[in-house]
C-alpha cells in the first residue's frame, strides 16, 4: 500500500492512500526524515520512503503549476 503525506502535525502524519481515505499514523513509525508530499510503502506494517515515486510525482505537480500560469 502507498500512502501520500498531506500533513505533518503534533507527532502525527496525515496521510492520503491510494483508495483517497484519509489516515494518521504516528510519527514515530516514520523514517525520521518524512516530510509533507513524501510517498510512503507500507509492508507488514513496516513504512519506507519511496523517493523515486515521490520524485515523479513533485516533477507532475510542478510540470501542471507551470502550464496553470502560462
Amino acid at each position: 500500500m502507498r500512502y501520500i503525506i498531506d500533513r505533518l502535525e503534533e507527532g502525527l502524519a496525515v496521510c492520503e492512500n491510494e483508495q483517497k481515505k484519509i489516515i494518521t499514523i504516528p510519527r514515530t513509525m516514520l523514517p525520521n526524515e518524512v516530510k509533507e508530499g513524501d510517498i510512503l510503502k507500507e509492508e507488514k506494517g513496516s513504512f519506507t520512503l519511496d523517493p523515486e515515486n515521490t520524485k515523479k510525482r513533485r516533477k507532475a505537480i510542478r510540470k501542471k503549476l507551470e502550464d496553470l500560469f502560462e
